[in-house]
């Protein structure tokens, strides 16, 4: 069961046409479906359809009226889609848009099954289309991430045939006019007071056919080849961060598609990532927890000096500004976050012993002096 147009596109019985035409546009870009990610197009483009439609009724006073008092049953029965889409003025609100990326193109793909022109005057020719959208995995490096690096990759796509140019055609030859529909693209048929037209099985509404075929391409246009690209990944992209590569996708016949680049971080033996910080954790012996000083600690970017208070306890977290991942927008970097996990020593000497069973009696500890090593790693897990 078909939606409420008007619940389409969120507006009310009453909406003035401007308000329709806001309400459309706002639409129209959020499900453009170049604008969302591959794995979203298809659900995207009937999104957009049912828009389109909605918005192709609404805003025709005639369709409207008729809409409001019949509902979906009068314009059905009274229009084809055809002829609902052919009056609706969609010029001005993609003309209004600027270089957003709609216009003609785009409803010729999304809407070329329906056999007919929405810009145009109706003529059932082969739409020309844009080529198809490729997705590529690359894993990096957390330091990879964090400096940016260009990577080169091998994508396998259709591409022009170099031997034929694209047309298809043998060199030195060209395309013929279809003698099936005599260049026009398609078959009519009429009986009585029905009129049929469909796209011409021979040329495929194309108008044009080809005679003698490119040997290398076999009439394609193009060929399967695999194509080094060096794609340049910025600093401070994340695990699963998408990057779009304008023009490096398929091949088609109203320009290319584009590449999408899915980028995997592997697990660093050190660093942790949380958001645009770091963290890490940093063994200090005993005596500089106890007593205080300076450490030295690893970050994405060299080592660097750390200060560590006296009497720091086990699992304190000191965060060093600025040494985190760089943002990917170009916002503050990140911090690193060090947390402190003081190390008990293992192997005492007889002097170490000896100082530290002098330190539990001036402390007014009791210690049996065998398992000393053992309850300072208990005090300090």
């Amino acid at each position: 069961m078909k939606k409420d147009y008007y619940e389409i596109l969120g507006v009310n019985k009453s909406a003035s046409l401007e308000e329709i035409k806001k309400a459309y546009r706002g639409l129209a870009l959020q499900y453009h479906p170049d604008r969302v990610v591959p794995e979203k197009k298809k659900e995207a483009e009937e999104k957009f359809k049912e828009i389109s439609e909605a918005y192709a009724v609404l805003s025709d006073s005639q369709k409207r009226s008729l809409y409001d008092q019949y509902g979906h049953a009068g314009i059905d029965q009274r229009y084809t889609a055809e002829d609902i889409f052919r009056s609706a003025d969609f010029s001005s609100i993609f003309r209004d848009l600027g270089d957003s990326g709609f216009g003609g193109g785009l409803f010729d793909e999304i809407f070329g099954d329906l056999g007919f022109d929405i810009f145009g005057e109706g003529q059932t020719t082969r739409r020309a289309r844009r080529g198809r959208d490729i997705q590529y995995e690359v894993d990096i490096t957390l330091e990879e991430a964090y400096l940016g690096t260009t990577k080169v990759i091998q994508v396998p796509k259709n591409d022009i045939c170099s031997v034929c140019g694209g047309s298809g055609a043998k060199p030195g030859t060209k395309k013929a006019t279809c003698p099936t529909c005599r260049g026009q693209g398609q078959i009519v048929m009429s009986s009585g007071f029905f009129r049929m037209a469909q796209t011409c099985n021979r040329c495929g509404g194309e108008g044009k056919v080809i005679e003698q075929r490119c040997s290398s391409c076999k009439g394609a246009g193009y060929v399967r080849v695999v194509r080094k690209i060096d794609v340049k990944i910025p600093p401070g992209v994340d695990n699963n961060s998408q990057l779009r590569i304008r023009g490096e996708g398929e091949i088609g016949t109203a320009g290319r598609g584009d590449l999408y680049l899915l980028i995997g971080v592997k697990p660093h033996p050190i660093f942790q990532r949380e958001g645009n910080d770091i963290s890490m954790q940093l063994g200090v012996s005993f005596v500089k927890a106890a007593l205080g000083g300076e450490v030295e600690v690893s970050t994405l970017n060299g080592n660097v000096k750390m200060k560590i208070p006296s009497g720091t306890q086990s699992g304190k977290i000191f965060r060093m500004k600025d040494k985190g991942m760089p943002d990917l927008h170009g916002y503050r970097r990140g911090d690193q976050l060090v947390r402190v996990m003081i190390e008990v020593p293992t192997n005492l000497t007889a002097q170490q012993q000896r100082i530290l069973e002098e330190y539990a009696q001036i402390s007014g500890e009791e210690v049996d002096s065998d398992s000393l090593a053992k309850k300072f790693k208990r005090a300090f897990k």
